[in-house]
């Protein structure tokens, strides 16, 4: 539920409605308002890179992730909010209030990560973390949706997105909170805390627990390297969620409306990727089903390079969507069976940082090229799409079982 509960803020802000009313409106379509946009999420990430670590840290060692999920998801939902205040040529506003609300929103994804291996056995993480992604799509549908319903009812009133872009915003932050109440009445915290170092304050013993395990990471070689896969690869998946309501506007030259209808249709076929997905991917094993996504990815960037008109984009857009849910889902599962039972919060926290990372990477990769370039967000696209070719060449070096034994003996 916390998954269809969050992820309406990815699919409405970041996605599909708030990142092109960034650039066209907020920032008046300004040569640098690509950049900025992405900039401004990189700062967000950055921010999260340093607390990601200590956060689960500190959830591990005090068993505090439900405490912390609602701290973060509190967050999330006020400056979500807020970003209804941000009005035409207010950048001063936008910027810190997109930070701050990506910055909570993505402290509380690897929170709730982390509970994922208490509520799954080792066979079932990919199909118990595919339910979650196939569900969470449907929650960002239902955002979408009721977005979508709010639009178009505005443009028959003859507003304009200034006008209804920031109505949008307060529906999606009211239904995070409301879908998200079913996760603090009724999911437990299963582990208890554990013993504290003697002398050392909260902020203390995170550092020295995640020192511990930056110390002990040659244990932990396959996680390690799947970590740094996951940089690459993930630097893509980011780019082309973070920039693909800019895309379809400044490169395909769809209305708001088209692409609306467009990110509702993919999300769709994204929770029918994660959901089947998440199956084949515990039948074939981790490695090769995410190695198959990555494929997709490949050719989805091609496609999208090469479309000229809306047909062969639409068939980009889905193969992207198809690859988007079980790619993430997969990820997510391995993460669970790589970490130490000890340390899942912290691991997990640690593949937050090597998302987060991605997230500066891609999107500011794309952001840059398309201001260079003047405009070339074809270009930005095919180059951002070698991200997913790096993940694919890293993939190979990783065995599960090997990575599985080093983390039960932790």
């Amino acid at each position: 539920m916390y998954d269809f509960a969050n992820s309406g803020y990815t699919t409405v802000v970041i996605t599909a409605i708030f990142n092109a009313y960034f650039v066209s409106v907020v920032a008046a379509n300004a040569p640098w308002a690509t950049f900025a946009w992405t900039a401004s999420l990189a700062v967000s990430y950055a921010l999260i890179m340093v607390s990601a670590p200590l956060l689960g840290a500190y959830a591990d060692a005090y068993a505090a992730k439900k405490k912390l999920l609602l701290a973060t998801t509190a967050g999330c939902v006020l400056f979500t909010a807020g970003l209804a205040l941000a009005g035409p040529g207010g950048l001063w506003l936008a910027v810190p209030l997109i930070v701050l609300s990506n910055f909570f929103y993505g402290s509380g994804e690897n929170l709730i990560a982390a509970f994922l291996p208490e509520l799954a056995k080792g066979r079932a993480l990919g199909k118990v973390s595919g339910w979650g992604w196939s569900l969470g799509y449907l929650g960002g549908l239902a955002s979408l949706g009721a977005c979508l319903a709010y639009v178009n009812w505005a443009q028959g009133r003859g507003q304009g997105a200034a006008d209804f872009v920031p109505v949008t915003m307060l529906i999606t932050a009211a239904l995070f909170a409301v879908a998200s109440l079913p996760t603090f009445v009724f999911l437990k915290e299963r582990v208890q805390p554990q013993p504290h170092l003697q002398g050392r304050n909260i902020l203390q013993e995170s550092f020295d627990r995640l020192r511990v395990t930056l110390r002990h990471a040659r244990r932990y070689r396959d996680l390690r390297r799947f970590l740094i896969c996951t940089v690459f690869y993930q630097a893509g998946i980011q780019a082309v969620i973070t920039l693909a309501a800019i895309y379809a506007q400044q490169a395909m030259h769809f209305t708001m409306q088209q692409t609306l209808l467009l990110i509702f249709v993919v999300n769709i076929t994204a929770a029918a990727g994660a959901f089947l997905f998440g199956h084949v991917q515990d039948r074939i094993g981790h490695i090769p089903a995410i190695a198959l996504t990555l494929l997709g990815w490949m050719a989805m960037v091609g496609l999208a390079w090469g479309a000229q008109g809306p047909a062969m984009f639409w068939v980009a857009a889905n193969v992207a969507g198809v690859c988007m849910g079980s790619s993430q889902s997969a990820g997510r599962a391995l993460v669970g069976l790589l970490s130490p039972p000890a340390r899942r919060a912290e691991f997990f926290g640690l593949w937050g940082l090597a998302v987060k990372l991605s997230s500066i990477f891609g999107p500011l990769t794309y952001g840059v090229v398309s201001w260079v370039s003047r405009g070339d967000h074809r270009l930005a696209m095919l180059i951002t799409g070698s991200y997913f070719l790096a993940g694919l060449l890293i993939l190979p070096g990783i065995d599960v079982k090997r990575g599985r034994r080093a983390a039960l003996r932790r």
